[in-house]
């Protein structure tokens, strides 16, 4: 069996269930978003305390990352990441039971505790098992999920909600109740199918485990300390180009299902909708993911669907509230997913190690201030302009600074090491 015979067995084992609980991750997160569209009148939200609540879950999740991508490096990611999913999905079901603003915020920050750690340890977790030159393409695999979290949970959260009044409990309630179970029930599947490297993998053959290692030495980088890697400018650099990815992401997966409703569609109906746009972005990420492996080339991939989305934004915000408005927010998440999926082979690209776990921790613990910012600006400017085309704006801004981060600064992020790996 050749290298690549393997490294695709590793990935159709490992990566369909990462994906699971991605989608779950994922769901647990943003449900809000479907949530508000009922809750926020029954516990008393504004349109700017919403924002609010929705992003302070990320204060929590970048308190907690890097200590938690730390313990991960520790323990091992099987054990970690049983904790990590058995915990959020407890205290996402708790949010069934809030009733004031405070209590919202309060759960929210605990539920950003509770994660961190999840995505930059999955991240990390896939350089254990896979080499640069394929590494964009199984990012986009398992990236995919996000997607798939938002085509499947969007008409599923909208269905939930229907079930308003069943045992005396608020739609909303049990769209937290029921989109909570899974995340405990796979944190005990995690400890019988995710091993935390190839070395542990029953299903490998001892040859096939001397092969992937062999693979991953030939393009070893440099192993630091936590500190080392925490100094290091291109992790600061990468931090705040991701902010700009994070705040798109989150201003419209979490304000486009009120956005859809504004159009005059039932809470069913702005499911399908909302799950629209993620179905093309899906196809876009693998697309694009696909192509910066072929062509050996990641910065031009980064910027140039940046500015795509961007562009899109713009023209979202000039459309106003209608239907081509959520054409025009389907191009912006092609192109926010396309940067994604390739931004994420620069924090691995430079540093092996604990200073790996701490890079990729810490890169997106930046990065996630997005995720407070995105949502609370759409919520702030929606309340002093009354519509969404200044909150669009600003996502947009965003990414065109994404943009100029990573095409100014390219050098400090050793492409030409990567791509002499590539090739």
């Amino acid at each position: 069996m050749g290298d690549s015979a393997i490294f695709a067995k590793a990935a159709w084992r490992l990566i369909p269930f990462m994906g699971l609980l991605y989608v779950v991750n994922f769901l647990d997160r943003v449900n809000v978003g479907f949530a508000a569209l009922t809750m926020n009148k029954d516990i008393g939200l504004s349109a700017s305390a919403y924002g609010w609540g929705a992003g302070i879950f990320f204060f929590g999740y970048f308190l907690c990352e890097i200590p938690s991508n730390a313990i991960l490096m520790r323990v091992g990611a099987r054990l970690w990441v049983f904790r990590i999913m058995l915990t959020w999905g407890l205290i996402s079901m708790a949010t069934a039971l809030v009733r004031t603003p405070m209590a919202f915020y309060v759960l929210r920050f605990l539920l950003g505790v509770a994660e961190a750690g999840f995505f930059p340890g999955m991240m990390l977790y896939l350089t254990f098992w896979f080499p640069t030159a394929t590494r964009a393409r199984f990012n986009g695999m398992f990236l995919a999920s996000i997607l798939i979290a938002n085509i499947l949970g969007s008409p599923l959260s909208g269905f939930i909600l229907g079930m308003n009044g069943v045992a005396g409990l608020h739609g909303w309630q049990w769209l937290f109740l029921v989109e909570g179970v899974p995340a405990c029930v796979l944190a005990f599947a995690v400890l019988v199918f995710l091993p935390d490297g190839p070395a542990s993998a029953a299903w490998l053959s001892g040859d096939e485990k001397n092969r992937i290692k062999s693979a991953l030495a030939r393009d070893a980088l440099p192993v630091a300390d936590l500190w080392t890697g925490l100094r290091d400018p291109r992790v600061w650099i990468l931090g705040f180009a991701d902010i700009g990815i994070v705040v798109a992401t989150y201003g419209i997966a979490l304000w486009l299902p009120q956005i859809v409703k504004a159009m005059g569609f039932s809470n069913l109906e702005t499911g399908f909708v909302v799950a629209m746009p993620y179905v093309a972005a899906m196809a876009g990420m693998l697309a694009w993911a696909r192509s910066s492996d072929l062509r050996h080339e990641r910065i031009w991939h980064i910027v140039a669907p940046a500015l795509f989305a961007s562009a899109s934004l713009i023209v979202a915000a000039l459309l106003g509230t209608d239907l081509w408005s959520v054409i025009a927010l389907a191009c912006a998440s092609i192109g926010i997913y396309a940067t994604l999926v390739v931004f994420w082979t620069l924090p691995t690209s430079f540093l092996g190690g604990t200073a790996a776990a701490g890079c990729v921790a810490f890169v997106n613990s930046i990065g996630n201030i997005g995720g407070f910012l995105g949502p609370y600006l759409m919520g702030w400017l929606k309340d002093r302009t009354g519509g969404y085309s200044a909150g669009m704006v600003a996502l947009a801004a965003g990414l065109a600074v994404t943009a100029a981060i990573v095409l100014t600064v390219s050098h400090k992020f050793a492409v030409a090491r990567v791509q002499a790996v590539l090739e």
